[in-house]
């Protein structure tokens, strides 16, 4: 068939329409995938009901080395051994400018909620272990000289 039948254009302008189609459906994808969360207000509001201890870090470490590291890593600098595989990329609990912009509201819903590719942990851990991650997940940022 000769390269210039109608046939012949009929394909290439299919071809074209499908890779065109198809990086439209990647752009959309990429764009919600890496969008900002949207935690409601009143989650934002929400204070963390239980008191810093040790025996209340120490839970939410064990927590955490088991349901959090593959992804955030042993010292949550978002490098575990599954990070790479994830888009987006797990967020790094060490950077102090990030984790002080954030309520434990906020990240207590985050943990409950879970948003693609991170899952949610409201029916995986009671209420009060996912309030101790937030107390460890706290402990792994420094401290803001500003907050100091």
């Amino acid at each position: 068939m000769p390269s210039n039948s109608p046939n012949a254009v009929r394909a290439r302008k299919l071809l074209l329409a499908l890779i065109f189609v198809t990086l439209c459906v990647v752009a959309v994808f990429t764009y919600y995938e890496n969008r900002p969360w949207k935690v409601p207000e009143e989650a934002k509001r929400r204070p963390n009901p239980i008191q810093a201890s040790t025996s209340a870090l120490a839970a939410g470490r064990s927590i955490y080395m088991d349901k959090c590291t593959q992804c955030h890593g042993q010292t949550g600098k978002g490098d575990g051994p599954d990070a790479a595989s994830y888009y987006p990329s797990p967020t790094s609990l060490v950077d102090a400018k990030h984790m002080s912009s954030v309520t434990d509201g906020e990240i207590f819903y985050q943990i409950s909620q879970g948003r693609k590719p991170m899952p949610g942990f409201k029916k995986k851990l009671s209420e009060e272990q996912r309030w101790q991650l937030v107390l460890y997940v706290r402990s792994l940022a420094p401290i803001p000289p500003s907050s100091r």
